[in-house]
């Protein structure tokens, strides 16, 4: 059959649909045919935040519990909507929804994501912004626009200045205007 056949053989077979909501993230949709019978399904429906689910609360629970076992987000994203969980904008569970979840907790996977890393002898680009109150973006701008001249280590994949008092003087001399670049 084509499409429009099965559009048509629908219509013939449905008396009318009525749509009710039940909850923020759920509405009911009620089928009444043409013989008098009902078919009633719950269909959920996107919503803007975590917090407006029916079932946030519980969510909440259960990934702060998995994730404190040091299950990995992609794992619990698998489990919990087997369980029937969902993200807000889904019909699943995402592991980005898992990790939102997890970091507000402040459940971390790996250190650097709550410490910048230190190596030693160098200074990072959040150390040097911090020791000079400036902002990441200044620095990590002037690096890209070539006022600061510098390679990422391949190792770790950062840009390390060494860890000398002279580097933040320079720095200092650079947000002063009293240097035009920076060759590290």
């Amino acid at each position: 059959m084509t499409q429009v056949q099965k559009k048509s053989l629908l219509r013939c077979l449905i008396d009318k649909v009525v749509i009710h909501r039940v909850a923020r993230d759920t509405v009911r949709t009620r089928i009444i045919w043409k013989g008098g019978d009902t078919t009633n399904v719950d269909l959920p429906i996107p919503v803007g935040s975590l917090a407006e689910l029916t079932n946030a609360q519980e969510l909440e629970t259960q990934v702060v519990s998995l994730s404190q076992q040091s299950i990995d987000d992609q794992v619990i994203a698998q489990q919990l909507t087997a369980q029937g969980y969902r993200s807000p904008l889904c019909k699943t569970l995402l592991p980005s929804t898992v990790k939102t979840i997890r970091l507000k907790h402040h459940i971390f996977q790996n250190r650097s994501q709550s410490h910048p890393r230190e190596i030693s002898g160098y200074l990072t680009v959040p150390q040097v912004a911090q020791s000079l109150e400036l902002s990441p973006h200044w620095i990590y701008d002037r690096i890209h626009n070539g006022t600061i001249a510098i390679s990422k280590d391949e190792s770790t994949g950062l840009y390390l200045f060494p860890n000398l008092p002279d580097t933040l003087l320079q720095f200092q001399k650079l947000k002063a205007g009293e240097l035009q670049n920076l060759r590290f």
